[in-house]
């Protein structure tokens, strides 16, 4: 893939899941976004904001500040940027009976604490950004 070209790799669960942590750290996103299990790899392109995670197995995980299932795939591909993921692919969240796709998430700039999730319908859900916190 031509997007990962010149790109920095981390393998494995432990180093995948800190790499995942300090990329949303850095561009001011929770650390809790992404509750991620047996991680195979996970890569980030500086120059271009792309970012790739595999992991083994689908994850679901339930927000419960928000009473928000959210499914990640086993890859999970991104452009990150500050305060922004963009061009999501990989992460749902249940509405009712559906999974619509989330394709953006975008944190207040300047702070709110408010996140909002965008879906390719055009839906846009907004939350507290403490639903989001690591461990939640």
């Amino acid at each position: 893939m031509a997007e990962k070209e010149g790109g920095i790799v981390k393998k494995g669960h432990e180093e995948g899941i800190k790499m995942a942590i300090s990329l949303l750290e850095e561009f001011g996103l929770p650390m809790g976004l992404l509750p991620l299990a047996d991680v195979i790899e996970v890569g980030f392109v500086r120059n271009t904001g792309y970012m790739w995670i595999l992991q083994k197995k689908k994850v679901e995980h339930s927000f419960k500040m928000i009473s928000k299932l959210v499914s990640y795939d086993t890859e999970i591909t991104a452009y990150v940027d500050k305060k922004r993921i963009k061009k999501l692919k990989g992460i749902k969240a249940k509405e009712f009976v559906l999974w619509p796709p989330v394709n953006e998430i975008i944190v207040d700039d300047p702070p709110t604490g408010k996140i909002h999730f965008k879906s390719l319908a055009g839906v846009t859900k907004t939350f507290p950004v403490d639903a989001f916190a690591a461990g939640q």
